[in-house]
């Protein structure tokens, strides 16, 4: 069996606000879970799961590794991430192609916004 990509594991201190947040952004339900911990998908989906895993203290710094979220409309995006609690960083890069906006969660993870032309 070859390997395979299942997922992407955010650490927390509060995994429900951050999974909500998520679930509400890319329009996708918790799966089965482990107590404390939250799982949107399931294994066998086509996509890679998002795992959020609590832990004590916040994030500090830039994260190394981020998602990148496909909008159909950048503004529409944005305004969505904000309403559901997150917040734009203010980093906005226009390219021929499209446009990337980096935004955060609620606890200050980090991901882009992408819409292409």
């Amino acid at each position: 069996m070859a390997n395979r990509w299942i997922g992407v594991t955010v650490d927390c201190v509060d995994v429900e606000r951050v999974a909500a947040f998520w679930s509400a952004l890319l329009d996708r339900e918790p799966g089965p879970t482990r107590p404390g911990w939250v799982y949107l998908g399931r294994h066998d989906d086509p996509q890679p799961r998002l795992v959020f895993q609590p832990v004590a203290t916040p994030k500090e710094g830039k994260v190394r590794l981020h998602l990148d979220v496909l909008v159909d409309d950048i503004d529409a995006g944005i305004a969505q991430v904000v309403a559901l609690g997150g917040r734009p960083t203010g980093e906005r890069h226009d390219y021929d192609e499209g446009v990337v906006v980096v935004m955060e969660d609620p606890e200050g993870h980090e991901f882009c916004l992408s819409q292409f032309y």
